[in-house]
């Protein structure tokens, strides 16, 4: 007898495991396999923003956003050799496999960029078994007709779904899960939806980290421009976090660092420095570009959804989900000793299952020999 998936009640994180570019940007039927910490390495124009914008764009459908928001540039990621077809239609294709209590589950999205932005087909599958399937039937209205499995003795049922949406994450509004059959799509949509979301995209701008900046709501952007808010408000409210925070950045700054604390001026604004000793600071403005991005990313690091703006899944418990920070350009201005350290920080923080790191660099030779680490080489 078959048993039922578990529910994700249990101690299993869903987690996105390949994403898979059949046809988006420079992309042709790519398959690229993602671990707990992930290296895409290639040289400048072998698609590896790409691959993240693909990722982030799935992340924002996931959590239920509407295409536009996904894909604010939506020519830009179809194939540069696509050719419309006689409707004048073009577009692009893009997926990924969640691993979870569920088992593997595969998302396939095919989206409609011209002349209107839209979902054309989606498909969700698990052992092998159709879940859920939508087709674009009539072009002229805005849905897709959708069907979805039972497995039980009434017919498959059939419904229309908008398509400017996700269908998977809408599927808790459409399936009753009343048959076993029912209760595996649920299963199977919200295990990938799960893994989908908390995903925070960075890439630290250190123009923007120099100067005071206004005091906030002490959550992380993706350029850190706002990083001397965030450090005020974790300095506070954590002593051992910034205890390994401080650490991180004493072995990966020149010079003594005894503390990195922030402080409020009476303007309104936080100014961030690193206290050397012995009552000398060095000013934030007066750091390097590679020693900001490392400062920024190894506390990216080491704070988590409530301290990054992320969009995590408010329904599940937070020890069931994972963290998902893409990186781009991680090795981006940092010395071979910084890229260590930050490598290290990183395999770390992934081994305990709870953040996830998907890191564009140019070159991951440097990575070799650490454990922990998949390195996955595009080519232009």
């Amino acid at each position: 007898m078959t048993q039922p998936p578990a529910p994700l009640t249990s101690l299993v994180r869903p987690r996105i495991t390949e994403l898979r570019l059949s046809a988006f940007a420079g992309h042709r039927r790519a398959a690229l396999p993602l671990g707990p910490l992930t290296l895409l390495a290639g040289p400048s124009g072998c698609g590896k923003s790409s691959a993240l914008r693909a990722y982030e764009a799935l992340a924002r459908l996931g959590g239920g956003a509407a295409l536009g928001e996904a894909f604010p540039d939506p020519v830009a990621c179809v194939p540069e050799r696509a050719r419309p077809d006689a409707q004048r239609r073009r577009g692009f294709r893009i997926g990924c496999t969640a691993d979870g209590p569920a088992g593997p589950v595969r998302l396939d999205v095919a989206v409609q960029a011209e002349p209107r932005l839209r979902v054309v087909g989606e498909r969700l599958t698990a052992g092998g078994l159709v879940l859920l399937e939508t087709a674009l039937r009539d072009p002229g209205r805005r849905a897709v007709q959708a069907a979805w499995h039972t497995a039980g003795p009434a017919p498959v049922p059939h419904g229309p779904l908008p398509d400017d949406r996700l269908g998977t994450a809408l599927l808790p509004l459409r399936v009753a899960g009343r048959t076993p059959g029912q209760r595996r799509v649920l299963a199977a949509a919200e295990q990938m939806v799960v893994a989908l979301r908390s995903v925070f995209a960075c890439d630290p701008d250190p123009d923007r980290m120099r100067g005071p900046v206004p005091a906030g709501s002490g959550r992380l952007l993706g350029g850190c421009g706002n990083l001397a808010d965030v450090l005020w408000r974790t300095r506070a409210e954590c002593a051992r976090r910034h205890a390994h925070f401080v650490a991180a950045v004493r072995a990966g700054c020149a010079g003594p660092v005894a503390d990195v604390p922030a402080e409020p001026s009476a303007d309104g604004t936080v100014r961030a420095a690193l206290d050397r000793g012995d009552g000398i600071r060095t000013e934030f403005g007066r750091l390097g570009d590679g020693e900001l991005r490392y400062v920024a990313l190894a506390l990216v690091l080491l704070t988590g959804p409530g301290v990054l703006e992320v969009d995590p899944a408010g329904e599940v418990p937070a020890a069931l989900q994972t963290l998902t920070v893409l990186a781009d350009g991680l090795d981006r201005g940092l010395d071979p000793g910084q890229r260590g350290e930050l490598l290290r920080l990183a395999a770390r923080m992934c081994e305990r299952g709870h953040i996830r790191l998907v890191g564009a660099v140019s070159d991951a030779s440097w990575a070799a020999g650490t454990d922990g680490v998949t390195v996955v080489h595009l080519e232009p």
